[in-house]
């Protein structure tokens, strides 16, 4: 009898290995990169959308998406499969909602997405979700930043990338961030996170920023213009330091 498919379903390798879920990982690291960073007084997420036509109408490529007024999330891999993950978030957030008349915190919403998440890696005929997603947001006074992994595993950073420039932004955030980073510094050092990681191709086009306030408690979503400003503040540095 020859050696079982481990690859082919959501079962055990000899060595404990689950390779549909290795595969789905790899779905995210030849995704765009995506981060979200911890400021002073909120979370900021930024997004590489990564325009690949001059014929793709820009609006059209969506990275940040809205669960609740106060979570918000910025995904990576396959997109298809993120569509799936927010609605299940917006169900969830809506019947908190209703059963106890009051927004959800940040952590229950992140681990109930991701208990979805893991359902998916033990069952047969279906395959792990090929998407890494940060879920950003504020409750009861605090920030939070998750990252999740298609296993359904979970952690909280203060400053997270993922997706095909992951090791070049994260060793960017191990040299510069601080945590008690002003508004502007943590957008800064993100835009440069992507500077380097698309080698400069970057425009208010191509790149989505939002960040969540804790006094405001509602995520905004930067508009063309107010990104082009930082833009140019980093191409001039990065020009300075070249």
């Amino acid at each position: 009898m020859g050696q079982m498919p481990y690859d082919k379903g959501t079962v055990f390798s000899p060595d404990g290995r689950l390779f549909q879920v290795e595969y789905a990982r790899e779905a995210v690291k030849r995704g765009t990169t995506v981060m979200g960073i911890e400021y002073r007084d909120g979370v900021i997420l930024l997004a590489d959308k990564r325009i690949v036509s001059r014929l793709l109408k820009d609006r059209s490529v969506k990275k940040i998406f809205q669960i609740d007024e106060h979570i918000w999330a910025v995904s990576s891999g396959l997109a298809a499969d993120i569509r799936m993950l927010i609605d299940r978030g917006r169900s969830e957030a809506r019947a908190n909602k209703i059963v106890y008349d009051e927004p959800i915190d940040v952590e229950t919403l992140t681990i109930k997405i991701c208990d979805y998440k893991q359902a998916f890696t033990q069952h047969g005929g279906v395959r792990p979700f090929g998407v890494g997603m940060l879920v950003a947001g504020v409750f009861d006074g605090k920030k939070y930043l998750f990252g999740t992994d298609p296993s359904g595993a979970l952690l909280e950073y203060k400053a997270v990338a993922i997706g095909s420039g992951t090791s070049i932004a994260t060793e960017l955030f191990e040299q510069k961030y601080k945590e008690d980073m002003k508004f502007e510094h943590a957008i800064l050092l993100g835009l440069e996170a992507l500077y380097k990681v698309t080698e400069g191709k970057i425009s208010s086009k191509s790149v989505d920023i939002g960040f969540i306030d804790i006094k405001a408690e509602k995520f905004k979503l930067l508009d063309w213009p107010e990104i082009e400003v930082y833009i140019k503040k980093i191409k001039n540095t990065e020009k300075e330091e070249g």
